[in-house]
């Protein structure tokens, strides 16, 4: 890697290194009163597949999740998630997770407190842990993301932005990623070209 110059790799959190659809359909089937096999694994943005109708109804079951249930310590890992950050950490790269679950008013502390103990539980390695929805913001060199929006706005910022691939963002294009095995490859060959600039 170049002398003087980690590369920063900025890596999202829910739908790439932890299993928020997991965990949400288990929730989301509380909550509706539901079996969890009448909730499709697979959905879009916005889940409503699952019965959610509009934002505030989102945001009711959202809050419900985090504040109830403790929906940002409790999800599983997505394989390989560890396994492959510590290989890029290893590497020289610099790990930056960059989430915006900041997204309910009045509970920040429960939300930052469940991340920080989520990560270190799991054993992921990162430098830097950001909380912000603009993740252009934050100047990483290499983004893995599932978010669709995100995506397509880091993209039309000219930013290296690999898709990692769920129900959600089938639409969009390459690079994308079906693993983290997948996604560490990715990041190599970028790297491979970016360092003979």
């Amino acid at each position: 890697m170049r002398e003087n110059h980690k590369i920063v790799i900025g890596v999202d959190l829910d739908g790439v290194c932890a299993d928020f659809y997991g965990r949400m359909r288990e929730i989301a089937a509380e909550w509706f009163e539901k079996s969890i096999e009448e909730l499709p694994p697979d959905v879009s943005y916005g889940l409503s597949e699952w019965g959610v109708l509009d934002r505030s109804q989102y945001e009711s079951l959202h809050r419900f999740a985090v504040t109830q249930r403790e929906l940002f310590s409790s999800m599983d890992m997505i394989a390989g998630a560890r396994k492959y950050l510590r290989k890029l950490s290893d590497e020289g790269y610099r790990i930056r997770i960059i989430t915006h679950r900041l997204y309910i008013h009045y509970f920040h502390a429960s939300a930052v407190q469940q991340t920080v103990e989520w990560l270190d539980s799991h054993g992921i390695p990162y430098w830097d842990l950001c909380f912000m929805k603009e993740k252009e913001q934050v100047g990483a060199d290499i983004y893995i993301e599932d978010t669709p929006d995100n995506i397509l706005q880091l993209r039309e910022r000219g930013l290296h932005t690999i898709c990692f691939a769920n129900s959600t963002n089938t639409h969009i294009a390459a690079p994308r990623a079906l693993s983290w095995e997948e996604t560490y490859f990715l990041v190599g060959d970028h790297t491979a070209r970016y360092l003979k600039r």
